[in-house]
């Protein structure tokens, strides 16, 4: 990571450029001074095939020059335009404002299309076939990187399309979620829980709680031991989505099932991120993307938890 936030890099590549400038334009005043020694015919002496011999005829000056201003286009170059670690140019230019230009010109040309969905509701936008067709592009584009092509994600990242959400899955908690991203945050509980033991009896209570295999005994004794999560999760179990608490009774896994993941996420804690998609999408974008997002979970055949 430090790679990223230090300016190790671009003072390097900056100080790389410069010397590498200067040693072209060392090599080219070295090479114009020295003097090879000809003999009296203007030859270096080398023959090759019989009868064809190296003249020692000096560089055409306008080739001499080509190179000189090189080296000076080279030098106005990098004053003009970023090129030095973190100088940005007398001009100004940079990739993102050029990017910037070319996002507002699209979504200018692509207003008139996105206007007809503008007055629609966020349930009949997901029965519209235009309006999931660019859903899908928008998803594939900026969510199926994390969530997968089929939206039903990995470990650490949430299933799409089933009926298990953690801040809720009403349309206006999707546009929410989309809108502004998300940060979960799990504490590392090892020090509330107890000993080590106490905590391999409450990761046996919680997998107690969705019905899945556990040892009885190691359950009933980590049930006390939950008190330190139902600030959060609820008594029941049942999670908060007010706080993106996981309901812990749906056999629902965000990041791994078992004793050994649930164990590790107690002690250690787990922090997720969704991205925030505001500064990416438009106003009108976002609306079909919650739509079509909404749909994945709503439509016959969704899987239901």
């Amino acid at each position: 990571m430090s790679d990223f936030t230090s300016n190790f890099w671009s003072v390097y590549v900056a100080g790389l450029t410069l010397l590498s400038i200067l040693a072209c334009l060392l090599l080219l005043w070295l090479t114009a001074r020295k003097k090879i020694v000809s003999a009296s015919d203007n030859t270096t002496g080398h023959v090759w095939d019989e009868d064809l011999t190296e003249m020692n005829n000096p560089m055409p000056r306008w080739w001499m020059w080509m190179f000189v201003l090189t080296i000076v286009f080279a030098f106005g170059y990098l004053a003009a335009y970023p090129g030095l670690g973190k100088f940005a140019g007398q001009l100004g230019w940079s990739t993102q404002s050029e990017y910037n230009a070319e996002v507002t010109k699209a979504n200018a040309e692509l207003e008139p299309l996105y206007a007809r969905f503008a007055s629609m509701k966020p349930e009949d936008r997901a029965r519209d076939p235009q309006a999931m067709a660019i859903g899908e592009r928008l998803f594939m584009n900026n969510c199926a990187q994390c969530h997968g092509s089929d939206a039903r994600g990995s470990k650490g990242f949430p299933n799409l399309a089933d009926t298990d959400w953690l801040h809720g899955g009403s349309p206006e908690k999707i546009r929410e979620t989309l809108e502004k991203g998300r940060v979960g945050n799990m504490p590392p509980m090892a020090a509330a829980v107890g000993t080590p033991e106490d905590v391999r009896n409450l990761s046996h209570y919680v997998l107690s709680l969705s019905g899945s295999p556990h040892d009885s005994l190691r359950a009933s004794l980590g049930k006390p031991k939950f008190a330190a999560c139902a600030a959060c999760h609820g008594m029941d179990g049942k999670g908060n989505q007010a706080l993106g608490a996981p309901n812990l009774t749906d056999d629902v896994w965000l990041h791994g099932w078992g004793e050994a993941a649930i164990t590790a996420i107690i002690n250690n804690g787990k922090v997720n991120e969704m991205p925030a998609q505001a500064g990416k999408l438009t106003e009108a974008q976002l609306d079909v993307l919650t739509s079509y997002v909404w749909g994945l979970s709503n439509q016959p055949g969704a899987a239901v938890r």
